[in-house]
């Protein structure tokens, strides 16, 4: 998805959200259309994260993999 230009995975990412996730965007994109906000990748990608992925889960999930060991070869 690196080569994909912006604007085709912002039309993926929106096609691939359901439920409360969907839900969640059809709110967040009224929002940011009543602020006169740009609806964006780059707006679409930093809501989400922050939304879905917040600092806090980010950094357990960090120290859980520095905390990873490697397990004897077989």
């Amino acid at each position: 998805m690196k080569m994909c230009p912006a604007e085709n995975k912002f039309a993926f990412a929106i096609y691939m959200l359901t439920g409360e996730a969907e839900n969640w965007w059809i709110s967040m994109k009224s929002i940011m259309e009543e602020r006169e906000e740009p609806v964006t990748w780059e707006a679409f990608r930093g809501k989400f994260l922050s939304e879905y992925f917040p600092n806090s889960v980010k950094y357990a999930k960090e120290v859980k993999f520095l905390q990873l060991t490697q397990r004897g070869s077989l």
